[in-house]
């Protein structure tokens, strides 16, 4: 019986370090390894992606899937249960070696009709739907966001035909931040168009805050398991690759080193745990996501 491996990473800046240390440690002997190309995108039914399918195509009865994570395969609810269906209907089984399905057998189907067992079902929804309303509410946000005038990504660089005007204006003594303001453009833009005229130490510059330092805080595992599930900025995905997970008995919390800002966005994709929305709350994640709420806002000043 063969274990395939199957990989894969959302953009062409990420690599698959983690998901192949989490599989190092599975112990999984003689993998063969399916890796979509970088930059696959999870919106793409996991049936349709090249890598996945020829995996499908290479299985035999009794083969093991294996993957890293739940989200590494799956984006909702609908692409699990097709995936479950396609794998019960091959025969293949289904093994999660981290994340929120890792303890879970979700290919349990009922001994007579052959169907998914309810509660596999059950939790499959919870998770997913979570995983929708946060998306939702991302959304809701940037749309509420443009209906105030505000715009997504970086704002524009110095424009070449207003760069002299802008030099001469430095060197006039306008500051950067006022300079800034004037164009509508981001600090950064105003000291790329006059960097040579900078001094060498710009540390002690008025209008370059200190870069913020790492604060580390003890994240409850179960809202690490669910953020794990969901989309995340980069920056917030490598702050839970590089945790350090600590065993709490038949528990555990990751130790998170990040910018308190990094901390807070966490918090918020996390939202959904408490319930609300039509999505029910499972207790005792409730209780872990305002564990990591107070120990959060204990460091807001």
């Amino acid at each position: 019986m063969a274990n395939l491996v199957y990989k894969r990473v959302s953009t062409d800046q990420q690599s698959t370090a983690r998901q192949d240390l989490v599989l190092a440690e599975a112990g999984i002997e003689d993998p063969v390894v399916f890796e979509e190309d970088p930059g696959t995108s999870s919106r793409l039914h996991p049936l349709e992606r090249p890598k996945f399918s020829e995996l499908l195509t290479y299985a035999r009865p009794g083969d093991t899937v294996h993957i890293s994570e739940m989200f590494r395969l799956v984006r909702g609810n609908q692409h699990i249960l097709d995936v479950l269906d396609v794998l019960h209907r091959d025969r293949l089984a289904l093994r999660i070696h981290d994340g929120a399905f890792s303890a879970m057998d979700l290919t349990a189907r009922h001994p007579r009709t052959g169907e998914l067992l309810s509660t596999v079902k059950f939790m499959v929804q919870t998770f997913a739907a979570a995983g929708e309303l946060q998306r939702e509410l991302t959304y809701d946000g940037l749309r509420a966001a443009e209906a105030k005038g505000a715009k997504g990504g970086r704002r524009p660089a110095v424009a070449a035909a207003t760069a002299v005007g802008v030099r001469t204006a430095y060197l006039e003594g306008r500051s950067i931040a006022a300079l800034a303001r004037d164009h509508g453009v981001s600090r950064g833009a105003i000291r790329t168009a006059v960097a040579d005229l900078l001094p060498k130490h710009t540390a002690t510059e008025e209008d370059a805050p200190a870069p913020e330092l790492p604060v580390t805080l003890d994240m409850p595992g179960k809202v690490a398991d669910y953020l794990r599930t969901t989309e995340l900025e980069p920056v917030e995905r490598a702050a839970l690759d590089q945790g350090v997970a600590v065993r709490r008995g038949q528990d555990y919390t990751l130790r998170v080193s990040a910018a308190l800002a990094v901390h807070r966005q966490l918090l918020a994709r996390c939202q959904p745990l408490d319930g609300g929305q039509g999505v029910p709350a499972v207790p005792a994640q409730r209780k872990a996501r305002r564990e990591y709420e107070n120990r959060v806002s204990a460091l807001t000043p």
